[in-house]
């Protein structure tokens, strides 16, 4: 029998809950290096002006280097950050409206400061989920945070982080009970009408506050005090401060000088 899109999300799922990239260069990279060298990353490329779109773009230097060395296809982060894309164009789609402000022409074509910020507010939002990304599929969501956690970042938000990831599966694993049972019920169909999207949505909703109301029991049960530990602790090396000094090196690069710039004007001499 074919297994359904639930089914399969919750088998992807348990398999990646500990999963990262141990076969890859950057594997011997202490987690909290690479938290460190992804938040650095994002304060600089967030701090660039919303009018430089063209000293965005060579930010895509940092996921285009770093997924081949962590052994995975740029296609595959740069297809999966596009789940982002319509967030940014609600974001933004208005500036063009708002601030129409010649900035440039292109022949008779003239480009308003409004679609030079929504350029740029996609760039960015699509680099910073890549990198995010990046930093999920190298380290696991587990390693990550327990590099938060060792980070001194506040344990309230590591735990959440952790639960919400770990009993993500739980919540599919209702859908998908519920899905069965609708199917059971449904005489062959294979769409429900848009009334009953409701009552299944607050049938979720009262099936996952009875779950996690026996889950929190069973931890308390077993001593929970508020944090969990996920992984071992690890040490910081050396190689882990030369990857956050080169890469730091470059984003200051990146951001103090224009490079796009700096190429036309050789171009045009």
């Amino acid at each position: 029998m074919k297994a359904t899109r639930l089914e399969r999300a919750i088998i992807i799922l348990n398999a990646r809950q500990l999963a990262a990239q141990d076969d890859s260069y950057l594997a011997g990279i202490e987690p909290r290096a690479l938290l460190i060298v992804t938040v650095v990353y994002l304060a600089v490329m967030l701090s660039v002006p919303l009018q430089a779109p063209g000293m965005i773009i060579w930010f895509a230097v940092y996921p285009i280097i770093t997924a081949p060395a962590a052994r995975i296809a740029y296609e595959r982060v740069f297809r999966n950050s596009l789940y982002v894309l319509p967030f940014l164009v609600l974001l933004g789609i208005f500036n063009p409206l708002y601030d129409t402000t010649p900035s440039f022409g292109v022949g008779n074509i003239v480009i308003s400061r409004g679609w030079v910020s929504f350029a740029s507010i996609v760039l960015r939002g699509l680099l910073a989920a890549q990198a995010l990304l990046l930093l999920i599929y190298v380290c696991g969501f587990n390693r990550m945070c327990e590099a938060m956690r060792r980070s001194r970042m506040p344990s309230v938000l590591v735990t959440q982080l952790l639960m919400v990831y770990r009993y993500l599966s739980v919540l599919l694993a209702e859908t998908l009970c519920m899905q069965r049972a609708r199917s059971a019920r449904a005489y062959g169909k294979t769409s429900y009408k848009a009334s009953m999207w409701g009552s299944f949505a607050g049938q979720l909703l009262l099936r996952s506050i009875e779950r996690s109301r026996r889950i929190d029991m069973a931890m308390k049960a077993r001593g929970f005090n508020g944090s969990l530990v996920v992984s071992a602790e690890s040490r910081w090396r050396t190689p882990d401060t030369v990857y956050c000094l080169v890469w730091a090196c470059a984003f200051a690069l990146l951001r103090c000088c224009d490079l796009s710039a700096l190429m036309f004007n050789i171009v045009k001499i």
